[in-house]
């Protein structure tokens, strides 16, 4: 394990970074130490994307392009990869065919935001050989124009679906896959100013430094609690960065369940489990941007327990379960028993997540909803999740799960209990919606009334069985 240095590849060198703060973003090391002022920061939690950049992974000799948001990044998360800044798509004064279709079609107004909009556009480019609208808004999803300049940026992503060229990047990828391998297969520990950072390789290297250093911070994604830093100002004094282990990063399924590793990202598990659960799939889209899903992982959204969390009411109705672990013991428990109370989870000192289970209900009726103020990259004011069968118009099985309805995504059970074994009609929906106010007590906040909350969650459950009796399903954004 190497202690207190960074290896990452930039500007087709081996770049160092001796005795890195744990708690210094990318953001912060790019604009005050590599003096590269396009990246700009605007909202630091992820959420406007005018921080963007591009790292690549290798993986079976590919460079694996991803735009993150640099603001919610730590430094040392570098560590084994390729770093691309704006800056660094010119070269010998040509600019990227990115850029020029941006120049070419007036897509930058007053500037700001224009550099993340490259580098997410880049991204796309590097990563598609071919794309659609559809990928377009997607690729642009995580980054707010203040101009209102959206369709000029949007008509140079479309330019560029005729005119691919090849790029410094396409022609240097031997050279650069070589210096990745390189630095590939490190574990690093870092202990600096008293705050340490452990980057783990294996599940054996996790359980030994969960084990010496119980206190610590785990990470998997890390996009919601890097917010600590970066909003509250406060400092992890330990973190163990869960994400290089290659061992938990995978998506394996059996007869009886989808099975999900803690450090897989949600974007690959977004286009595996459209085939299975195709509303779970299109919430996932509007989860978060795509610098976000690139990054975040369905064990972090579990483990940070928040009760607005996108996923978590999703899972609650499929029944999923967790893989708990330790140094020595494994332990399955249903995720509708792991919630305490308001981020409080059973999850502890010395255990890690380490899967997901999520049970293949092929007959079952799957339903997702998601209320937000933006449709897209925006926090839920109310999300729910349906899962039931229905044999000859009558509920046999059902789960009906909330997020943003209590201090914890959660059950409503007194729901379950009207409808299950009922007959579809008006009269038992009815009953259901009526039965909510007995399963939860919304709060107000800025993004919902209580009123508002309960009767949209009201609603949700009205419009699912609407759209169940109906041969051809509706299906509205909201």
């Amino acid at each position: 394990m190497t202690s207190n240095i960074i290896k990452f590849v930039w500007g087709n060198k081996i770049h160092e970074i001796h005795n890195p703060d744990p708690n210094e973003t990318i953001l912060n090391y790019v604009r005050l130490k590599l003096k590269r002022t396009g990246t700009k920061e605007g909202c630091a939690e992820g959420g406007c994307g005018s921080c963007t950049v591009v790292l690549g992974e290798l993986k079976k000799n590919n460079i694996i392009y991803k735009a993150i948001n640099a603001c919610i990044a730590f430094t040392p998360s570098l560590e084994g990869k390729l770093l691309i800044l704006v800056e660094d798509l010119v070269l010998k004064g040509e600019l990227h065919p990115v850029q020029k279709a941006m120049v070419d079609f007036h897509g930058s107004q007053c500037g700001f935001c224009t550099p993340g909009f490259v580098m997410s556009l880049f991204a796309m480019y590097k990563n598609y050989s071919s794309y659609n609208y559809n990928v377009i808004k997607d690729s642009i999803q995580g980054n707010l124009c203040r101009c209102t300049g959206y369709r000029p940026i949007v008509d140079a992503a479309k330019s560029l679906i005729k005119k691919r060229k090849s790029d410094h990047f396409s022609r240097d990828k031997k050279n650069i896959v070589t210096l990745l391998k390189k630095i590939k297969q490190r574990s690093i520990a870092i202990n600096v100013n008293n705050k340490k950072y452990f980057a783990p390789k294996t599940i054996n290297e996790l359980k030994k430094i969960i084990k010496q250093n119980p206190n610590s911070k785990l990470l998997s994604g890390g996009t919601d609690v890097s917010l600590i830093v970066t909003k509250e100002r406060k400092d992890l004094n330990s973190i163990i960065y869960m994400n290089s282990i290659d061992e938990l990063n995978y998506i394996k399924k059996d007869k009886n369940y989808i099975e999900v590793g803690a450090s897989t990202p949600l974007i690959s598990f977004e286009s595996y489990i459209k085939k299975y659960f195709p509303d779970f799939a299109q919430i996932l889209k509007r989860y978060g941007s795509v610098q976000i899903r690139n990054v975040c992982t369905i064990a972090g959204n579990i483990a940070t327990a928040s009760p607005i969390g996108d996923t978590l009411p999703l899972l609650l109705s499929l029944d999923a379960q967790i893989v708990i672990k330790d140094k020595s013991k494994t332990k399955i428990l249903p995720l509708n028993r792991f919630f305490i109370n308001y981020r409080k989870t059973r999850l502890k000192k010395g255990q890690f997540i380490h899967s997901i289970r999520i049970p293949l209900l092929l007959k079952n009726i799957f339903k997702a909803y998601k209320i937000s103020k933006r449709i897209d990259d925006d926090i839920s004011s109310v999300c729910a999740s349906f899962n039931f069968e229905i044999k000859n118009n009558k509920i046999k099985k059902i789960k009906v799960a909330y997020g943003g309805m209590a201090n914890v995504p959660k059950r409503a059970i007194n729901c379950e209990k009207i409808l299950i074994n009922s007959f579809l009609s008006d009269n038992i929906i009815n009953k259901a919606k009526k039965s909510l106010e007995k399963d939860f007590k919304p709060i107000t906040d800025t993004r919902a009334s209580q009123k508002y909350r309960m009767e949209i969650a009201k609603n949700l459950l009205e419009k699912c069985f609407l759209e169940t009796q109906q041969k051809k399903l509706i299906r509205i954004n909201i």
